[in-house]
């Protein structure tokens, strides 16, 4: 599991070799995605949460993802200029990683008919079936919802590295 000052180091030292000095580096609360560019700060974000996971190769990819991000521009998304610069920085990843997310700081657990779990951390807001019992919106799969309590001492295991 990636170590946080080390991430740090490697998400400073690139954005030096790669991207003008405006452009600067910090950990975001995020549980779901594992980075993020924000051009109008000129800023690029990876979660705390995913990167304390995350083994250093995995973030490390996430950084160079970033960096392409930045590179390429607001408008490229990810087209064959994000892919170009993304690759010509050593990137190897597709374009949204499939990796773990912060499960456990997720309040919302929805339970399908058949026992499968989904995990979301706002409250839905209109009925939502099993994707892996139907493909479709299917309501003898709809998800039955429960409210957890997320207290602070699962927020400071999440962000512990394991």
């Amino acid at each position: 599991m990636a170590d946080l000052k080390r991430v740090r180091v490697w998400a400073e030292a690139l954005i030096r070799l790669h991207l003008d000095p405006s452009w600067s580096f910090d950990f975001d609360h995020a549980k779901r995605r594992a980075g993020a560019c924000h051009y109008t700060t000129s800023r690029i974000t990876v979660s705390r949460y995913l990167a304390a996971r995350f083994d250093d190769d995995e973030i490390h990819q996430v950084l160079l993802h970033e960096v392409a991000h930045a590179l390429a521009g607001p408008h490229a998304g990810h087209g064959s200029d994000w892919k170009r610069i993304a690759e010509d920085l050593g990137y190897v990843g597709g374009t949204t990683h499939h990796g773990e997310t912060a499960t456990e700081l997720a309040p919302w657990v929805g339970s399908c008919p058949s026992g499968h779990l989904v995990y979301r951390h706002r409250r839905p807001g209109r009925p939502i079936s099993c994707a892996k019992c139907s493909r479709t919106y299917d309501p003898r799969y709809a998800f039955a919802w429960t409210h957890r309590e997320i207290t602070p001492a699962a927020r400071l295991a999440a962000q512990t590295p394991r």
